[in-house]
């Protein structure tokens, strides 16, 4: 396994695969080196059989502050035209382990402290569950240095909570804390700060523990809803549960139930 930048820290316990935004100096904005490791890491555990889940984290206080505005500063300073010429393959290729994060056949769970910022938040978003501290707070802060939305906002938050409220998020650019989060849907549960690694870890584990095809079949047929009809919905639908069937997890299970006891899934 190759080793992803110095700004993204892999780890692995057991099939639970641990992402770690590592620059705390920085409150974890995003640099290239953390975006080379990201596209990295998420196409490692993408392939990878054995990653089963994976779990999004970050050291310090804040998640994420969005981009690294100082280095936009620095980009400015030295070629205006230079630096707005970059800015689009730039965009492109953080989308792409946010692409590498929808399609993965594998639970992805986020737990934010802190700040939560611009392509934090579509980090987030991207993401399939998300928990989050109770000192959490929430921003598409882009208006406020001149910029429309990148990282996909603009296509999951109005899917996520709506499009007047997100509208409202990307035109004035306010916080809003975790308690408002969760009851938009941008994260499922909010725990005590002191918990949050807990509370990360075991729902990440119970994921990377569950049966893993059929998990990926739920997240493949939730993802494409949207641009489904419902006949093509219910066919995709009998398509999965038929790939399901010819799993050893699914025959566990049937055999768990029956027995009486917990199941013991292999994902396989």
């Amino acid at each position: 396994m190759s080793k992803p930048a110095p700004h993204l820290l892999f780890t692995r316990e057991g099939p639970l695969a641990i992402l770690t935004l590592n620059r705390p100096e920085a409150r974890n904005a995003m640099s290239e080196a953390m975006r080379e490791g990201l596209t990295e890491a998420t196409r490692l555990c993408e392939t990878d059989a054995s990653v089963r889940a994976v779990l999004i984290r970050a050291e310090g206080e804040t998640f994420m502050a969005g981009g690294d505005v100082k280095n936009f500063h620095a980009g400015m300073a030295e070629d205006q035209a230079a630096y707005a010429a970059r800015f689009e393959p730039r965009i492109i290729a953080v989308h792409q382990f946010l692409y590498q994060l929808r399609r993965m056949p594998k639970p992805v769970l986020v737990a934010a402290q802190g700040g939560v910022a611009g392509i934090g938040m579509s980090l987030l978003m991207a993401a399939d569950l998300a928990i989050a501290s109770d000192d959490a707070f929430f921003t598409l802060a882009y208006r406020h240095i001149g910029l429309s939305a990148d990282g996909c906002a603009t296509y999951l938050l109005p899917r996520i909570v709506g499009e007047r409220r997100a509208l409202e998020i990307a035109l004035l650019g306010n916080r809003f804390p975790a308690a408002e989060a969760k009851a938009m849907g941008l994260v499922n549960w909010v725990v005590p700060r002191a918990n949050l690694e807990v509370e990360a870890r075991r729902i990440a584990m119970d994921l990377a523990q569950g049966p893993t095809v059929a998990l990926a079949q739920a997240k493949r047929l939730l993802r494409n809803s949207w641009d489904a009809s419902w006949d093509e919905q219910s066919h995709r639908e009998a398509e999965a549960m038929a790939v399901c069937a010819a799993t050893a997890d699914h025959r566990e299970g049937v055999a768990a139930f029956v027995e009486k006891r917990a199941p013991r899934f292999s994902g396989r």
